[in-house]
């Protein structure tokens, strides 16, 4: 069996194109694709910040990133904050986390199926990002996403270059999935292929 194209097809590259644009409506598609997600008890723990290249949210979401993101992140075509509301009327919301992340993925894998790419960051100020928007107490962003057309790698500064080109790896499944104790591998034989690890890129939160 072979990967899910859509699976297979993502990854997180920082070279975007600064002249693409990504229009509303598409960036809407990607959101209604997080809506959807599962989550703890139907909770819907997601939120979003969404910011276009040139306006004002996209501009107070890029002060907030660490100097090393801003490197590259200016070139996305939009930049959102995924976000977790902590409470309802209930009370605390738990897993809130486990249910952005559902989200974000499903964000990320809709945006291969419109030719998109994204690059999660977990390089930022989340203060800066409270105080910028006014968040209430319980709301924690937690991730910026960087959405856009795929650029040109010679547009990166140099030592960026060198890691846009590496080698795009995973741990096998013998180190991650274990059956009948901890450790002992469920699958192996880590040169199966496919989903046992070697498609993929590298850990991409900075």
């Amino acid at each position: 069996m072979d990967l899910n194209p859509l699976i297979a097809r993502r990854w997180s590259p920082r070279a975007f194109d600064g002249t693409a644009e990504v229009p509303p409506e598409t960036v809407r598609v990607l959101l209604e694709a997080a809506r959807w997600a599962a989550s703890h008890g139907n909770t819907q723990p997601a939120r979003f910040l969404v910011g276009y290249r040139g306006d004002d949210t996209f501009e107070r979401i890029f002060a907030a990133l660490r100097p090393g993101n801003r490197n590259w992140a200016g070139r996305a075509s939009v930049l959102l904050v995924g976000a977790v509301v902590e409470a309802d009327e209930r009370g605390p919301m738990p897993n809130t986390e486990f249910g952005l992340g559902l989200a974000v993925q499903n964000l990320v894998l809709q945006a291969v199926e419109l030719d998109l790419v994204t690059h999660q960051v977990g390089g930022f100020s989340p203060d800066a990002v409270r105080e910028s928007f006014g968040l209430p107490d319980d709301v924690r962003p937690v991730v910026v996403i960087a959405v856009g057309r795929l650029g040109d790698v010679a547009d990166l500064p140099e030592d960026l270059q060198a890691r846009e080109r590496r080698p795009r790896v995973r741990k096998p499944l013998s180190e991650t999935a274990f059956t009948g104790r901890w450790g002992r591998p469920a699958f192996p034989d880590p040169s199966s292929g496919g989903a046992s690890g070697q498609a993929a890129d590298e850990p991409q939160h900075e």
